[in-house]
């Protein structure tokens, strides 16, 4: 089995860190079609991923052509199984024009009145789904200077926190049904680290082995600390051109001996986004 995370930076493609939707034309060539999802399409197929978690995905934004990111990876890899959960509606960016998913409306039956674009996280499997369950994180109230992808040189911006939110799926394995879940953490210190903690408690009662995919912006061996669950991939994800630290984590809880031993760890530089995904290849 072949478990995965990618940060997409909504689909969008990055060569050294410099690429924005701003770029002119340059000897002659166009810039990149950042609405066009055959780079996805084409990371997806290169991840080759059983169950993937997703972070930074968009659906139904103009800047990514509108379309549904997760339904785009979930085609590409014949897999009959994904959900996502919107954190925002709206687009993000360094102004709050958007609102909180949770404040969307509904009509009479449920059903989101108008939600227009939103931005979250998705989980795609290949495996079938017993379960899907998600939870949500209250953004932190305060903005943080962060360095962003920006033509000629990155930028640092001030960028408000957004919600957070967290996707977990039971899914029936060959023998025995395991959890996966995938989350995109806060970037501001401390909110991150509660998170992961409220993760942790949020995923006790779920069957065993459970895996936890994500970007968590806590670096290193931070995650592990906290939580006290094994490291599937120890290696630098971030930047994707020459990456220095690692975001990007697969953790897991329950599994035997022997199969940690089965679990081998790649990072991939992909067609699109500044984070590397991560795949973990292990034999349940």
């Amino acid at each position: 089995m072949r478990l995965a995370t990618f940060n997409l930076l909504h689909g969008q493609p990055v060569v050294g860190a410099d690429i924005s939707l701003s770029r002119p034309p340059a000897d002659g060539f166009a810039p990149p079609d950042f609405t066009d999802d055959g780079p996805l399409r084409e990371s997806a197929l290169l991840l080759d991923a059983d169950i993937v978690g997703l972070q930074e995905v968009d659906a139904h934004q103009p800047r990514s052509g509108g379309h549904h990111q997760v339904d785009v990876v979930a085609d590409a890899l014949h897999a009959g199984y994904w959900k996502f959960v919107p954190a925002l509606l709206g687009t993000p960016g360094t102004e709050r024009t958007w609102v909180g998913a949770g404040d969307e409306h509904h009509d009479d039956h449920g059903a989101v009145v108008a939600a227009g674009p939103r931005y979250g996280v998705g989980l795609v499997s290949r495996l079938p789904v017993i379960e899907w369950r998600s939870t949500v994180f209250d953004p932190a109230p305060f903005s943080l200077p962060l360095l962003v992808p920006a033509s000629p040189r990155p930028r640092v911006l001030r960028i408000p926190d957004e919600p957070r939110v967290a996707i977990a799926a039971v899914i029936q394995g060959e023998r025995f049904p395991f959890t996966v879940a995938t989350a995109h953490l806060s970037f501001v210190p401390g909110y991150n680290v509660r998170q992961l903690r409220q993760l942790k408690r949020w995923l006790s009662g779920l069957p065993r082995p459970v895996f936890l995919l994500g970007d968590f912006n806590l670096p290193g061996s931070l995650p592990r600390r906290l939580t006290g669950w094994t490291p599937l991939a120890t290696m630098p994800t971030y930047p994707s051109t020459k990456p220095r630290v690692q975001f990007d984590h697969v953790l897991a809880d329950g599994l035997s001996g022997a199969q940690l031993t089965s679990v081998r760890a790649n990072a991939l530089a992909l067609p699109v986004s500044d984070h590397c995904a991560v795949t973990v290849d292990l034999n349940l």
